[in-house]
């Protein structure tokens, strides 16, 4: 197929297009550069034009043209995903949906909202009935509830509620397909797992329904210790208290709140290892009971009783890949891993993996609930050297029994369990069948012989340039 960029242009003319070359390759961009290997590899990557849609019916009006003139189609949020996911590697249409921001309903225990809403305007919406939305990323501040969900996993609020995709974390998905005349889709259930986390290959989701927690004026704490398993400990023990309720369980493995938290240096030293949590206010007489029994470790902020000249501002902002991007703002050198340490040996597997890579890997943990149970979501810190590098001390991470998502390739496949969502791709083949949505990133549509031996090199990447 060869795109007919101008015809599709002319047909959605009538709508916001932009093709001026500075915005479009802002838009064409999202947060790839946390990664040395994808930066060397995407930073050229740009669309031809870019549509931002208000309504369900503009995006099926889009997709409907773009399908007619075979032109890729990459949806797009707010961009601030780290791994190419929102890039469009063959040019084309990026379909922004930065315009579709309409809560549409809250009820008890649930909110309807369209996907470009902001994570922090929907909270604030919910808020006013007295909830809010269960989990979060940590760029809640900029990131949109739509591409939390095709691009997301989990994050502040997995540590009681699990991850994106555990059952009951999404309620409802309604979905558009491109074909040359596109239907629309309401998903629930198992069919939930055709579109979450599929990087928008699949399907453009306009309408979402997610479940709501009371909402808390959560108490932001800081807890210092100069021993890395007191601290580990820590966070591990409290997410296992039934009685507390918390948000976040953050475990910094020194020096990382002296080397990068600039806030927090004045109140940490070289050698403390932080852990940072919220707490609801309700269970702060239980935590201070629970941290008075633990020895070596002492609090250094809460954000209800402070001295500090200058707050550190949400401890939630320290935690997920903030971390990371508050260390490649003091070391560009940094880079990172996303490793899962599950339970039952979670702290003696963390242990080891330090063990075998001091200076090079500093510990960064977030306690995060999976069927019942506590484990660790890590989000190591690397000192990046080289490629080779990088890929060898993934390969002992796996050799040792940490799983790694690899945060350094941009397909669905490699930056997950290296095998085939066989659900996702048969749904693309129905819903995609010209395989125009976000071109180059499910391996199993361009490569079903794919056999994850080196990293996947799309091969009309390229036609980007």
């Amino acid at each position: 197929m060869t795109a007919d960029i101008t015809a599709a242009k002319a047909a959605l003319a009538h709508l916001d297009l932009v093709d001026a070359e500075t915005p479009v390759r802002a838009a064409s961009r999202d947060f790839f550069w946390y990664s040395p290997v994808l930066k060397a590899r995407l930073d050229h990557v740009t669309a031809d034009f870019v549509v931002r849609p208000r309504t369900e019916a503009e995006v099926i009006e889009v997709l409907k043209a773009c399908y007619q003139h075979d032109v890729p189609v990459t949806t797009r949020g707010a961009g601030t995903g780290n791994y190419g996911q929102a890039m469009p590697f063959e040019g084309g249409c990026v379909l922004h949906l930065n315009r579709m921001t309409e809560v549409r309903e809250i009820a008890p225990g649930r909110v309807v909202v369209e996907p470009g809403c902001l994570l922090k305007d929907l909270d604030a919406a919910c808020g006013e009935t007295g909830q809010e939305i269960r989990m979060f990323s940590s760029t809640w501040a900029t990131a949109t509830i739509g591409g939390f969900i095709a691009g997301g996993s989990g994050g502040v609020g997995s540590v009681t509620w699990g991850s994106l995709r555990d059952l009951g974390n999404i309620i409802r998905l309604r979905v558009v397909t491109m074909e040359a005349e596109p239907r629309v889709l309401d998903f629930t259930g198992e069919e939930l797992a055709r579109v979450s986390h599929a990087y928008g290959t699949n399907g453009i989701i306009t309408e979402i329904e997610m479940p709501l927690a009371p909402a808390y004026d959560w108490v932001d704490i800081f807890v210092a210790s100069e021993d890395f398993g007191a601290a580990m400990a820590l966070a591990d023990d409290l997410a296992n208290e039934d009685g507390l309720l918390i948000k976040l369980a953050s475990v910094y493995e020194a020096p990382t709140a002296h080397a990068y938290f600039q806030r927090v240096r004045p109140h940490a030293s070289e050698s403390d290892h932080l852990v940072g949590l919220m707490v609801a206010p309700h269970s702060m007489d239980g935590f201070v009971t629970f941290l008075a029994r633990r020895p070596g470790v002492r609090m250094i902020y809460r954000s209800d009783d402070h001295n500090w000249p200058r707050g550190p501002g949400p401890v939630f902002e320290y935690g997920w890949n903030h971390t990371t991007l508050r260390a490649l703002k003091v070391d560009p050198s940094i880079t990172y891993l996303q490793v899962r340490y599950g339970f039952p040996d979670h702290r003696a597997l963390v242990e080891e993996i330090r063990d075998t890579f001091p200076g090079e890997c500093i510990q960064h943990l977030e306690a995060i609930r999976a069927h019942g149970k506590v484990g660790f979501a890590g989000l190591t810190l690397v000192k990046f050297s080289t490629e080779e590098r990088l890929d060898e001390i993934i390969r002992i991470h796996e050799e040792k029994g940490a799983m790694v998502f690899n945060p350094h390739r941009y397909t669905l496949e490699e930056g997950g369990r290296q095998t085939v969502d066989d659900v996702q791709l048969a749904f693309k083949r129905e819903a995609d069948p010209k395989g125009l949505l976000n071109p180059g990133k499910m391996i199993a549509w361009d490569d079903p012989d794919w056999a994850y031996e080196r990293m996947y090199a799309y091969p009309r990447m390229q036609a980007a340039e």
